[in-house]
């Protein structure tokens, strides 16, 4: 077996930016601020400029970035949370830990993203059964493009939902140059070491418009926390980020903009190579994507992975089983047409090497391992 290229290379990263990311980290050990230190403040008011609005609020994770705004709205028992199977376990698990209810939502056959019509649908069934009350939406933007926000936004607001930008791996995409905060009341973010704005640890923040918003949320995260230490306003989390992973993702943030266009040259080289051979990403118009992920359909994905194993080039599958067919998430409801979509791709999709550092020589052995595989592999 050749040797394996890396599938994410954040040792490539590291040696990148070791001087100045080392200098930050003694910084902070020297200073001994180590929870809600300067560089938090400075990393929010720096994550906030670089998504060109809002207010940005660090939290302990991706996961409590997307249950602080929920909790901080009063969403429990009774609500309605609509949202993809086809994703993390996050964007559902947020939604029965504060006590409501997930609705499962197909997704769009090219871009794997939230699909308008199944929602509308999904929203028009749970009103008619009159059982739960419809709240919020959360859209993923899966593997690092936007979904389609005019879209979605246009539904919420019929419906008076509140709209949450799942930007878990998808932080610095935009549609139309604009930030998915143009058009939901919240975006959030993971910090987790593989995605595209990783730390070295777990992470997260959530952005939002609305002043009143953010203090609420602001107070949640920090044990619910009223105008007076010690005084509580509310039931809270114990969600701070370290002060340690703030100066981490500051070193990251001064290259994310750079390292977008360098993931964006990946894929490009991919799609010359691969388009005639697989079922490529497809990004919708006015896109620019973060390529968290380069994931493609073929037929025998066993088959394939075994093949391009062989050659060195690892693969990994997100996600393989929807979250609506895992036991703990079986009872919840799905929209009225089921999840056909959700379903197919699932035993399809496979995500090829993708970083900002993948050479050349590294993308071109991608392809060629791939044209090497046998044509039932392919997605016809």
């Amino acid at each position: 077996m050749a040797d394996m290229i890396p599938f994410i290379d954040l040792k490539a990263q590291r040696a990148r930016l070791k001087d100045q990311m080392d200098a930050a980290i003694a910084k902070v050990l020297d200073e001994g601020r180590y929870i809600l230190g300067p560089e938090v403040t400075e990393l929010e008011e720096k994550l906030a400029a670089f998504n060109g609005m809002g207010r940005a609020l660090s939290c302990a994770n991706g996961t409590d970035a997307i249950l602080i705004p929920l909790m901080s709205w009063g969403i429990g028992p009774g609500d309605a949370v609509f949202v993809p199977s086809f994703t993390f376990a996050s964007t559902a698990e947020v939604v029965v830990l504060a006590g409501a209810s997930p609705v499962f939502v197909d997704i769009d056959r090219d871009t794997y993203n939230l699909c308008p019509k199944s929602l509308a649908e999904a929203i028009d069934k749970v009103k008619a059964d009159g059982e739960l009350t419809p709240r919020a939406v959360i859209a993923v933007d899966l593997f690092g493009q936007p979904a389609d926000y005019p879209k979605l936004a246009e539904i919420a607001r019929a419906h008076d939902l509140k709209l949450v930008s799942d930007c878990a791996q998808g932080f610095g995409c935009t549609l139309n140059g604009k930030s998915s905060l143009e058009w939901a009341d919240v975006l959030t973010v993971s910090f987790y070491p593989a995605k595209p704005l990783g730390g070295y640890g777990d992470g997260g923040a959530v952005l939002c418009k609305d002043d009143d918003l953010f203090d609420v949320m602001k107070s949640v995260r920090v044990h619910g926390e009223g105008k007076a230490r010690y005084e509580y306003a509310r039931i809270g989390l114990n969600s701070r980020l370290d002060t340690l992973q703030a100066a981490i993702l500051l070193s990251k943030l001064s290259v994310f903009a750079e390292e977008i266009r360098l993931r964006q040259k990946v894929a490009d080289r991919y799609n010359a190579g691969l388009g005639q051979y697989v079922k490529t990403p497809f990004v919708i118009d006015g896109a620019q994507s973060t390529w968290a992920q380069y994931t493609i359909e073929v037929n025998d994905r066993d088959g394939f992975r075994a093949a391009v194993g062989e050659q060195g080039v690892p693969t990994a599958v997100y996600y393989p089983i929807p979250l609506h067919l895992h036991e703990p998430y079986a009872s919840y409801p799905v929209a009225p047409a089921g999840l056909p979509v959700t379903e197919d791709v699932a035993h399809r999709v496979v995500s090829l090497p993708m970083h900002p550092d993948l050479s050349e020589a590294d993308s071109d052995r991608v392809i060629a391992a791939v044209k090497d595989c046998d044509a039932s592999h392919f997605q016809a």
